[in-house]
């Protein structure tokens, strides 16, 4: 969906992920397997890429445009199955298209598998920040 962003007093409509940006966290756990259904609101075609994730023998659902998949059109979906095999901590998704990449965005957090503790010590508390930078 695109939304109104203001930045002083101007301001720029973004496309933003279920009205918000940074777009939702994604919480898993190593192993897991997760089925995303992207709906595409917008007015422009946009892929998603897992950055980090390496879905093995899943190639097709990595997200770089025109190179794994098409572009999702707008007032189509699409669903991504996305793999994960050895990955654990904070990665994060994107769009992987054109100007989107700026506000198409959001964490994937992995945690250890039911019978696994972190490799390092637990973390107290957790707080998820994106730094990025966006041109609108």
């Amino acid at each position: 969906a695109r939304v109104k962003f203001y930045e002083d007093v101007q301001h720029n409509d973004i496309v933003v992920v279920n009205d918000s940006y940074p777009g939702p966290e994604i919480r898993v756990r190593r192993g897991d397997t997760v089925f995303v259904n992207v709906h595409n609101q917008g007015n422009d075609g946009f892929t998603i890429h897992w950055h980090g994730v390496k879905q093995p023998r899943n190639p097709w659902f990595d997200g770089p445009e025109f190179i794994t998949q098409c572009p999702i059109q707008p007032g189509t979906n699409f669903t991504y199955k996305v793999v994960l095999s050895g990955e654990i901590g904070t990665l994060w998704w994107h769009a992987h298209s054109d100007w989107t990449r700026g506000s198409v965005r959001g964490a994937i957090v992995i945690l250890p598998a039911q019978d696994e503790t972190y490799p390092f010590p637990t973390p107290d508390t957790e707080q998820t920040i994106i730094l990025g930078k966006h041109i609108f």
